[in-house]
């Protein structure tokens, strides 16, 4: 599947073990926009109707066993046929023998050669891994992203409200930084959004009265992270004495980000409330909720008025009591 981003060849050698055999330019000026990888064993067998040349092509063991089977010309018409189909790209795995036929007719198409020592499911499966975050949807939304407990919050609210401060606690308190400011949210699967910060801003935070500082450089590289999964979105605001504010919990809320819905509360800010400890229990309880335990269902069933719950609330609250 394509997509409108892409990545360079450069940085997937960075973070594979890649012995480069044949490019036809410098890594840093190939892209690849294609987050799905193919092994070619139709494509060898000269079947070619439905094939995208855009996908990463992965040649193992079994493919190298069928080619090995043909005598050299029938072997140089296929392994030809094939580059000059034009493929991103063709990473041979195990360290597989790479021919001069091989190598020669990368060369003469202009077609990327590479090498890995990994099995070939192995790498398969972390190149798609590391392929659907970088070339993944995204967007940009203005807050702060921490993890706490484990759990990735995605703090947001007006400028002025509050979240570097509060985000600057939890750092203080053992937490994560990942992002203040802005955050770059992606879909990595039809289910998980991870947030990072743009890397020229990454570990900076902005104090209304003191200016930026370095998180990283002032708190230690255990106050920070590169990425986090975005669990619960927290919406701060300021108090409204006329709105009214859920106090049971029993209200899932939901916020819509590229599609997908994540818990949400909204935390009202006032002087005398310590947000990173309401945040800390925030964090707390949504690891409770996704584990099957929710305690105002427990107090419902305390209090006999068990009408409107959910038969499978607090399945696991024997864990707990």
């Amino acid at each position: 599947m394509s997509s409108p981003y892409s990545v360079s060849l450069a940085k997937i050698i960075k973070n594979f073990p890649l012995e480069v055999v044949s490019l036809p330019l410098p890594p840093e000026d190939i892209y690849i926009s294609n987050v799905e990888v193919n092994r070619p064993g139709l494509q060898l067998c000269g079947f070619y109707e439905y094939f995208d040349n855009g996908r990463i092509q992965v040649i193992g063991k079994s493919e190298e066993g069928y080619l090995k089977e043909f005598p050299e010309d029938e072997y140089k018409k296929r392994v030809d046929d094939f580059f000059a189909h034009k493929p991103s790209m063709v990473i041979i795995s195990r360290d597989l023998p790479i021919t001069d036929i091989m190598k020669a007719a990368a060369e003469e198409h202009k077609v990327p050669l590479l090498r890995t020592s990994d099995t070939t499911s192995g790498f398969m499966a972390s190149l798609i891994s590391f392929l659907n975050v970088e070339l993944a949807p995204r967007v940009t939304r203005h807050g702060v992203l921490v993890e706490v407990y484990g759990e990735g919050l995605l703090i947001l609210g007006e400028s002025g409200v509050g979240k570097s401060e509060t985000a600057i606690e939890l750092v203080k308190r053992g937490h994560r930084l990942i992002a203040d400011d802005a955050v770059e949210v992606r879909k990595v699967s039809s289910r998980s959004l991870v947030g990072s910060a743009p890397e020229n801003i990454r570990h900076f935070i902005e104090l209304r009265g003191i200016g930026i500082i370095n998180a990283r450089r002032i708190f230690g590289v255990g106050a920070v992270n590169l990425t986090s999964k975005i669990d619960l979105v927290i919406n701060l605001e300021q108090w409204q004495p006329d709105k009214v504010y859920d106090r049971m919990g029993l209200d899932e809320q939901k916020a819509s980000i590229l599609d997908i819905d994540v818990p949400s509360v909204t935390i009202p800010v006032k002087p005398g409330r310590n947000l990173a400890v309401i945040i800390e229990v925030a964090a707390m309880n949504n690891r409770q909720k996704k584990m099957g335990y929710n305690a105002a269902y427990e107090l419902l069933k305390r209090l006999g008025m068990t009408e409107d719950v959910p038969e499978d609330a607090n399945k696991d609250s024997d864990v707990f009591f």
